[in-house]
């Protein structure tokens, strides 16, 4: 057996030790989530591999109430924060209060000193209120006054946002855009699914208790052997390759080309490495197989590429791209 063979079979003992509370957290999500298997895999993608995520629909498709059970399942500080058309930046990070009497200032720390962060309709908020997100995502941290304060670990911003087109609704910049590790569009359940939401959830007051079965500490421990998850250099080269397909379509395809203004950035090579390790942790493996990268190539370069008019008039989508990106280059 070779020195790396014994580091993968080391490293799968660690994650098959450590994914145990699997079956315990997905049985406390179903007491209150009907299907959206999907949506919770990616969720807990984003809570492994310390990335924040986007959930984007229609109003209705329980993306609030998944991350709300996802927050009582662990035992952490959670906050919500409900974005509106007249939030301040100092609303969600803090601000300095001056006290008259003593003649002197107080910090007020904001919502944001949290481990999970519910931005719910974060694109009912102007721009101005989205970036004062930036600081907190990238660094986890905030700058209150001339002070730099840290924020608690783990910090995971879990997002949700109506459809661009909805009224009230800011298109979020590209550089939040890029700061979420996943972009996941959530769908309508299906018709077995909506009977079973219409068993549990018609009443008036609904009583689902769940019980926490993780802790932060439990969180940071598991982040720790995901950083350890074993990625081969084929399959380095695979993500590279795939990155690399949407700055340069005509590498894999020339009709691509009139359809991409600009690809995805080196953030997109990190969080891809990163995803398809939590992805592997999930699925009890100690290393990354090609097919973990690409299911998770979607949800986390759909929202890193930006089409061009020439794609809107001829309706393709990120998706119709990223899908034939990932049909044409060659997997190791």
């Amino acid at each position: 057996m070779t020195e790396t063979e014994d580091y993968i079979t080391q490293i799968t003992e660690e994650v098959q030790s450590a994914n145990q509370w699997l079956p315990a957290l997905y049985e406390q999500l179903a007491k209150r989530i009907v299907g959206q298997h999907y949506l919770i895999d990616r969720l807990l993608v984003g809570l492994l591999a310390n990335g924040h995520v986007l959930l984007e629909g229609l109003p209705g498709l329980a993306k609030t109430s998944t991350i709300n059970a996802l927050a009582l399942a662990v035992n952490s500080d959670f906050s919500r924060i409900q974005f509106t058309p007249d939030l301040l930046p100092a609303d969600l990070i803090g601000t300095l209060i001056y006290n008259a009497k003593d003649n002197v200032y107080t910090t007020h720390k904001g919502p944001l000193f949290g481990n999970l962060i519910l931005a719910d309709e974060i694109n009912r908020a102007p721009a101005k209120v989205q970036s004062a997100l930036l600081e907190a995502m990238q660094e986890h941290q905030v700058t209150i006054g001339d002070t730099i304060y840290p924020l608690p670990e783990p910090f995971l911003v879990l997002a949700t946002q109506n459809p661009v087109d909805q009224e009230g609704t800011y298109p979020l910049p590209e550089a939040q855009m890029d700061r979420f590790m996943l972009k996941v569009v959530v769908e309508y359940p299906e018709e077995h699914e909506e009977l079973q939401i219409l068993d549990i959830m018609a009443q008036t007051r609904p009583k689902i208790p769940i019980e926490p079965v993780l802790s932060p500490e439990h969180i940071l421990a598991m982040q720790d052997i995901v950083d350890k998850i074993y990625v081969d250099t084929s399959v380095r080269q695979y993500i590279v390759s795939l990155v690399m397909a949407t700055r340069e379509p005509a590498r894999v395809d020339e009709e691509l080309v009139p359809y991409i203004k600009y690809g995805a950035s080196p953030r997109a090579t990190i969080n891809l490495t990163l995803a398809a390790r939590a992805k592997a942790f999930l699925s009890g493996r100690g290393y990354v197989t090609p097919d973990d990268v690409k299911d998770m190539a979607l949800d986390v370069m759909r929202h890193r590429i930006n089409t061009t008019y020439e794609a809107a008039a001829d309706e393709v989508t990120r998706e119709d791209i990223l899908t034939r990106v990932l049909e044409l280059v060659p997997v190791p």
